[in-house]
């Protein structure tokens, strides 16, 4: 971040910036050896270029004069007679900074320092603030020039602040949708399971169809011709093959796993007795949710800043280029990993938060005492005791997706060349192998992150100790908690699906002009994150609780000596969960004398 401010100007991004070294909209500094630099140029905030119609790339340098201007001429000027009204009437002059207007008709070099004639028609366009050229024949040069030239990381971030304010309202939409999902969660009932399931499916098949008609819709366009067209083409294709394979995954999951639609109803009742003790839980994804807001942010900010990281260097006739500092592609690479360790360790906080209260709350035997405050105790002892424990377990879920990142890394690279089937199943296999490794992993971090709540011990010795203490669990209740988690997973992929819906219908009417599958992978990154720091809180109790009742049976027996911790609503639960009314002394015994290290949990 430090580096991005120093070397970067997001300005010259965001606002535009001239031939000369001046960013549009904003007072500059001068640049030594550039007589033109450093104008004031608060009040020309648009960008013009002189020869708009016939632009060339040199270098990977614009051949045309570009300037900063108060207005686009939206009519076409033919002459430098009007060329000089313009400037007189509107303020906007089209001409080098150094010509007066008053020498637009005079001056024996008005040929090279004023835009060739005629100027055509253009409109402000929030790609850059550029002056866009409105005759169809002057746009089509302009725009496959300007666009198919442009660096691949800038036409991303340009295609990101041209649909800013999409974004931004498309991330408020899936924040609204997640508050309504949670307070879904939070009344749960049979029927209310099977609307979700229903509303999961519906959506899924919706945006599936509704991707492979822009597909379509974009292979028959004939006139496709820009880069960022074939771009988006080909990125709704591979979204339409991805969301098609996870809407069959899903429908066939759905299938198998209908017959506990019951059981998993009774577990969210347990769930929101829990809550309803501790109401104060359904607040703590609001805070989550700021921080990430707030971390987002900055983080988009020093992405941005780093794409303009760059040395000016003058050219001939005065012009200022800058070139890009050496390494700074590999700090992208570094500041993608930093978002999503960043991103791990505040939902992790969050996690560790919930799990220490529902511990507390689960392990008290006195019901009419119940402990004051647990979330301010759980959140000091997070900060006072375990910020390393957190801060591992983060650091694995990163390791475990850095794999599948290489995997996409080396398949974009052999895309183009004839490969065997053995070699495209290998990767498959891979890919599939590390994306469930990465699930285990989270599940295993839950798990470690509530005996260390319950315990106090380190990240390592906690994941050991949860895993022995889950491997002895009851099978039956083990499926109905892992429908449970899939249930929950259900109400993230339905704020997806609306989200994604949503961009879909605004990004595509600027098909043309920016890349949009970035800004619609943002916000399905976004829409996923804020639904699970939202729902994560009913995920969260129900692991806590799951990791609760499997230490409840193996440190007690409800002997009067050993009563259980659990309440006798939860115990019925159990109980039809088994079929078989209560355990017999044999199972509970067997439970008790299996080899492995016992958590031990605080008595209040």
């Amino acid at each position: 971040m430090g580096y991005s401010a120093v070397a970067g100007a997001t300005g010259r991004l965001l606002f535009g910036h001239d031939s000369f070294g001046n960013v549009c909209g904003r007072r500059n500094s001068p640049v030594e050896g550039a007589p033109l630099s450093g104008q004031d140029m608060t009040l020309k905030k648009h960008v013009f270029f002189m020869n708009a119609c016939n632009l060339e790339v040199k270098d990977r340098r614009l051949g045309s004069t570009v300037l900063c201007v108060s207005s686009c001429p939206e009519e076409q000027l033919n002459t430098l007679e009007e060329v000089q009204l313009f400037a007189n009437t509107s303020g906007s002059f089209l001409c080098v900074y150094n010509l007066n207007s008053s020498n637009y008709t005079r001056s024996p070099n008005a040929d090279a320092l004023c835009p060739r004639l005629p100027v055509p028609p253009s409109k402000s366009f929030p790609l850059f603030n550029r002056c866009i050229p409105q005759t169809p024949e002057c746009y089509s040069l302009f725009a496959s020039v300007l666009i198919n030239d442009a660096d691949t990381l800038h036409r991303i971030l340009s295609g990101i602040m041209s649909g800013r304010d999409t974004i931004l309202g498309l991330c408020i939409l899936a924040l609204a949708f997640s508050v309504a999902m949670m307070f879904t969660f939070r009344f749960i009932s049979t029927l209310l399971v099977h609307i979700v399931i229903s509303l999961v499916v519906l959506g899924l098949l919706f945006v599936c169809g509704v991707l492979w008609w822009l597909y379509y819709d974009y292979a028959h366009d004939l006139g496709i011709e820009l880069d960022t067209e074939r771009e988006n083409m080909k990125c709704v294709l591979a979204f339409a093959v991805v969301s098609t394979v996870v809407t069959v995954i899903l429908l066939v999951l759905i299938c198998v796993l209908r017959k506990r639609i019951k059981l998993t109803a009774e577990l969210f009742q347990i769930t929101k007795k829990v809550i309803g003790s501790c109401p104060s839980l359904l607040f703590q994804p609001l805070w989550t949710f700021a921080i990430l807001v707030f971390f987002w942010v900055l983080w988009v900010a020093v992405l941005l800043s780093l794409g303009t990281a760059g040395a000016a260097q003058v050219m001939e006739g005065g012009q200022v280029e800058y070139k890009p500092l050496s390494g700074i592609r590999y700090m992208w690479w570094y500041h993608l990993i930093g978002l999503v360790w960043t991103s791990e360790f505040i939902l992790a906080c969050q996690q560790m938060t919930i799990a220490g209260a529902v511990a507390t709350c689960y392990f008290n035997r006195n019901r009419n005492d119940p402990p004051a405050r647990p979330i301010l105790s759980s959140i000091s002892t997070l900060f006072c005791y375990h910020q390393g424990t957190v801060a591992k377990g983060s650091f694995v879920i990163l390791v475990a997706r850095l794999p599948r990142v290489a995997l996409m890394y080396i398949h974009s690279t052999l895309s183009g060349k004839q490969r065997s089937p053995w070699s495209k199943g290998a990767f498959r296999c891979c890919y599939c192998g590390f994306w469930c490794l990465a699930r285990y992993l989270h599940h295993l971090n839950q798990d470690a992150y509530t005996a260390t709540a319950i315990n106090g011990t380190n990240f390592s010795t906690s994941a050991k100790d949860a895993l022995t203490i889950v491997s002895k669990s009851p099978s039956h209740f083990t499926s109905v908690h892992c429908f449970g988690n899939f249930m929950i997973f259900l109400g993230k992929v339905l704020v997806v699906c609306f989200s994604v819906f949503g961009g879909l219908m605004a990004f595509n009417y600027n098909r043309a002009l920016q890349v949009w599958a970035i800004p619609l992978l943002l916000v399905a990154f976004f829409a996923y994150l804020v639904a699970h720091s939202f729902l994560s809180v009913f995920e969260t109790v129900l692991d806590t609780l799951f990791l609760c009742f499997a230490i409840d049976l193996e440190t007690n027996d409800g002997s009067p000596e050993k009563p259980y911790f659990m309440d006798q609503d939860f115990l019925s639960f159990v109980n039809r969960i088994n079929k078989l009314g209560t355990r017999s002394q044999g199972d509970k015994e067997s439970l008790r004398h299996q080899e492995g290290t016992e958590l031990r949990p605080i008595v209040r």
